[in-house]
């Protein structure tokens, strides 16, 4: 039986059949694969060896690259936190569901629990799932993981730099909170055992689930300022404190690995390792590297939106693949759906599955015609397609020549830029879009265009002032809660 024509059976036609295709695999029901989802903060596409770091060791990252699949094409939907796992968990544009930028404890909104994360799909199919690390979609009780799909939380609810010592705003923010499921267990004073800690639980969710299927969604804190790190990886890096910290994530990935393979179920786990937006260049020292890609976090260039990205499911992806098609983290949500026989969410959802750019499929292509990089409060700023990527008139944020180099944790200024008339690069044979190809290449430039206006149509655009037809609202509480 083909892949397309499974696609096209009806749901309930699904239990009839004694296994599920998964590519040219054939996995059998009762052995529904697990998943984890193992999620950096601001780390930097170049901050893994496989992916060209020349000062960082990250040898379980670059295993997990030689037993699967690379991407090396992969885009986060946004440049900034929270709206990077909305994306990541629902399968949607984060402006769609409506969040924007990085809540923090101020925030009386979050991602509503009338959408569907990965968590929530899975469950119905038995899935024990927990939330280990950073969570950052609404710190309020409605909004929490165990609201939202998830058995287990152990986290903070926002950025690790939202606490009374950040270097700008020092005593706006309270007392850092770490969350048992919904209950504060304690405040964060010292961060260096955070990464360790969130590794501890992470191996012993999979000793507890091992003979069960489960969802384990590992986000970690790090490498967002401030870096801390345990005494285990003082010191043990060419690139400082920063690389200290990537190699001590590094480690982490090779913890869970270990305990795949401790408890005999490597072959029947699927390994995602993805960031959720490129370095936060401002903080220098202390931020990562996307060389040779174009600006960092904050900004919809290539620098900002694309990702180190490695898939590991042994015996079902190739080992050492290397995919180069464009992919996006909206696409992961219905792809699990897919491998697992899960049914998509009620809602409709922006991803597609990318099964065949997992395996490195001969001839495959991202399945969409096209994707939409917005950025700040709805503004539409970039569009890809295939091998070209367009960019909208917009201001970004910039980091000057000449600006002082800091490597204390502090940041230096962003000044701001603008394009002023659509610009046009090839990134396969641009990848750090020096070459403005727009004037040449018209009729590309048109059709990009035409696709701008269909997403304009559906999900606004706050540059041009459309509203869009098809966003959705985010949950509120009252603000007396």
């Amino acid at each position: 039986m083909t892949i397309p024509s499974m696609r096209c059976l009806p749901l309930f036609v699904y239990c009839l059949l004694p296994v599920v295709v998964v590519g040219a695999q054939a996995v059998p029901v009762q052995e529904k694969p697990n998943v984890i989802i193992i999620f950096t903060d601001d780390q930097g596409y170049q901050d893994v060896g496989v992916f060209g770091s020349p000062d960082i060791q990250t040898p379980n990252l670059d295993r997990m690259a030689a037993e699967g699949v690379r991407f090396t094409n992969f885009h986060a939907a946004q440049a900034v936190c929270s709206a990077s796992r909305a994306a990541l968990l629902t399968g949607c544009y984060p402006n769609r569901v409506g969040i924007h930028g990085a809540l923090d404890h101020s925030a009386k909104h979050g991602l509503n629990p009338d959408e569907m994360t990965i968590a929530e799909v899975l469950k119905p199919l038995g899935y024990h799932t927990a939330a280990i690390g950073k969570w950052h979609l609404g710190h309020h009780a409605p909004f929490l993981p165990t609201r939202q799909g998830f058995d287990e939380f152990f986290g903070l609810p926002y950025s690790n730099d939202m606490w009374p010592y950040h270097p700008e705003t020092k005593n706006y923010y309270p007392p850092l909170p770490l969350y048992e499921n919904e209950r504060v267990i304690e405040t964060v004073e010292d961060q260096d055992l955070l990464t360790t800690r969130y590794t501890e639980r992470a191996v012993d969710f999979i000793k507890r689930n091992n003979d069960k299927p489960f969802f384990l969604y590992l986000a970690h804190s790090m490498p967002h300022v401030p870096l801390a790190v345990s005494d285990k990886f003082k010191g043990k890096s060419e690139r400082g404190l920063y690389g200290d910290v990537i190699m001590e994530i590094d480690w982490s990935v090779g913890q869970v690995l270990q305990a795949l393979q401790q408890y005999g179920i490597d072959d029947r786990t699927v390994v995602i390792f993805a960031s959720d937006n490129g370095p936060w260049l401002s903080y220098g020292g202390h931020s990562g590297e996307a060389l040779p890609l174009r600006e960092g976090k904050g900004t919809s260039w290539e620098g900002g939106v694309r990702v180190p990205c490695i898939m590991r499911w042994p015996g079902q992806l190739p080992a050492g693949g290397i995919q180069a098609a464009p992919a996006m983290t909206i696409d992961i949500l219905p792809t699990i759906a897919w491998i697992t026989g899960a049914e998509l969410p009620r809602r409709p959802i922006d991803g597609l599955d990318i099964w065949q750019l997992m395996q490195v499929a001969e001839g495959a292509k991202s399945p969409h015609e096209a994707y939409y990089i917005y950025y700040n409060r709805n503004e539409l700023q970039a569009v890809i397609m295939g091998e070209w990527k367009l960019y909208l008139p917009h201001a970004y944020r910039t980091i000057k020549p000449g600006q002082p180099y800091r490597d204390d944790g502090i940041p230096i200024k962003y000044e701001m830029a603008r394009i002023e008339q659509p610009e046009l690069y090839h990134l396969s044979n641009d990848i750090g879009e020096t070459t403005n190809l727009a004037a040449s290449r018209p009729r590309v430039v048109a059709a990009m265009l035409r696709l701008a206006e269909k997403a304009r149509a559906d999900m606004g655009d706050a540059l041009t002032g459309v509203a869009g037809k098809n966003l959705r609202e985010p949950g509120r509480v009252n603000r007396s809660d």
